[in-house]
């Protein structure tokens, strides 16, 4: 089976994240600006004319399809590189994803989302 993981990560953690995932074979993605807010409901910013709130703070969106059998390990990299332990470091979301189609090839399934030297070719190489 196949599954999204959607990741909101601080924008300076992009690319220690994308690092990460690289290392552990993670070829395709998709990265997206965003802006949200979460338990911490915003910062206070002081400036000449006194503090205000900001409550819709940048961040950055990952989403990642693979197989179900390398969900753990990618879910750990993520945290691994995106970790500060401040508030604001993020979520993860793990979604099933009922199809997948290449659409230059016509590729279903976990065929249309395996890349050359990906985390599914590395593990079949190890086996």
């Amino acid at each position: 089976m196949l599954k999204k993981i959607e990741a909101i990560i601080r924008e300076d953690k992009l690319g220690d994240v994308k690092d990460a995932l690289s290392d552990i074979g993670i070829r395709g993605m998709n990265v997206f600006e965003i802006r949200g807010q979460g338990r911490q409901g915003g910062i206070t910013l002081a400036g000449r004319s006194g503090t205000y709130q900001v409550d819709m703070l940048p961040k950055m969106q990952i989403n990642i399809i693979l197989s179900e059998q390398n969900v753990d390990q990618t879910i750990e990299a993520i945290l691994q590189a995106g970790q500060t332990g401040d508030a604001g470091d993020g979520l993860i979301f793990v979604y099933p994803v009922d199809e997948a189609v290449r659409i230059r090839t016509g590729e279903r399934g976990n065929e249309a989302v395996v890349y050359p030297g990906d985390i599914d070719e590395r593990k079949k190489g190890a086996a």
